[in-house]
């Protein structure tokens, strides 16, 4: 089926090609025109699924200097107790620094390809979340539209900014085996996503390095810590994720069973606790730093600077040890037979 062109839309819409030009182009040529007239285009254009080259765009605009930001969750994350939130602060800033506007997308929608043209107004886009359906993305990708995801992401062609989490993982669990522990749980959440692979790769790694087979349990419920105390546990790492809900079932685990951090168990997170509170191990993923360099790579892609396929174009931020005070060598007394 060929794609529709203008002239279909004006067809549809009962006005002439040159309006359409007008109101697809943002109407910069300062022309009055009745708002009626303006919706009508777009509603034309929505129901025949145009979509602009963004090559003969950006040659007859150039740059309007105007970034979009997606998020794949349903409400749009402005609580400073956000996992999200420090990546939007350095988002605003890095663009106000660089000139550079914004437009939020929420994400109330299907995250599906007609949803996510809409960020085909601006530049380009930064998308995050961390759950990305990659079939309404890969139209944008397809058509060149500059796009970077922050976070890693393992779809070619998808520019991103992320955080080393494999290379952070693997020290936590180094760490408690440097304390003498042997026998480590570790405790992520049942869904699938880049961060989490990148998270149990390293633990694995490290585990596999010093001889050691680390139990990987997968729940999205309790937490049965006090029976993998009584089998001889002394250690147990959790993943971080934006809810937070696997370090807080150990958590409250750990409280209703009144054990003792870390003298009856050590308890490191792979990131920082929902209060981040340094007095628990763990590192502290760059979530600031991670979204002014994504504004600009994107700037980058934008300006042709960097190709999507370039290696600039795939960037991993290093994480912060957070050395805390929640893991310590281990309460022999709790091991299984002794």
């Amino acid at each position: 089926m060929p794609r529709p062109r203008q002239s279909d839309i004006a067809k549809l819409a009962g006005v002439s090609q040159a309006t359409v030009s007008v109101v697809l182009g943002g109407n910069r040529s300062g022309l009055r025109m009745a708002e009626r007239t303006r919706l009508r285009v777009l509603a034309a254009a929505e129901q025949l699924g145009y979509v602009p080259d963004p090559v003969a765009t950006r040659l007859a605009s150039r740059h309007n200097s105007l970034l979009g930001v997606y998020t794949f969750k349903r409400t749009f994350p402005t609580n400073v107790a956000d996992s999200y939130y420090p990546i939007l602060v350095g988002v605003e800033e890095e663009a106000a620094a660089l000139g550079q506007d914004l437009v939020l997308f929420t994400g109330a929608r299907d995250h599906d390809a007609a949803e996510l043209r809409r960020t085909r107004i601006a530049d380009g886009c930064l998308f995050f979340g961390r759950h990305v359906p990659t079939d309404a993305v890969a139209p944008l990708v397809a058509d060149g539209f500059p796009l970077v995801y922050i976070g890693r992401r393992d779809e070619p062609g998808i520019p991103y900014v992320g955080a080393d989490y494999v290379t952070a993982s693997a020290a936590v669990v180094r760490r408690l085996v440097g304390l003498g522990h042997r026998d480590i749980r570790y405790l992520r959440e049942p869904d699938e996503a880049p961060s989490s692979a990148d998270r149990e790769r390293g633990v694995l790694d490290a585990a596999r390095a010093a001889g050691l087979d680390v139990g990987v349990v997968r729940t999205d419920g309790p937490a049965p810590v006090r029976r993998w105390v009584e089998q001889g546990v002394t250690a147990v790492v959790v993943e971080e994720t934006d809810t937070s809900a696997a370090y807080l079932s150990v958590r409250r685990a750990v409280e209703q069973a009144g054990l003792s951090v870390p003298h009856d168990l050590s308890l490191a997170v792979l990131g920082q606790p929902p209060d981040e509170d340094p007095a628990v191990t763990g590192f502290q993923v760059p979530r600031y730093e991670m979204g002014r360099a994504a504004v600009r790579l994107l700037v980058d892609l934008v300006t042709g600077a960097v190709t999507p396929d370039s290696p600039q174009a795939h960037r991993l931020l290093p994480c912060t040890p957070v050395p805390g005070r929640s893991v310590g060598a281990p309460n022999t007394a709790n091991r299984q037979g002794s």
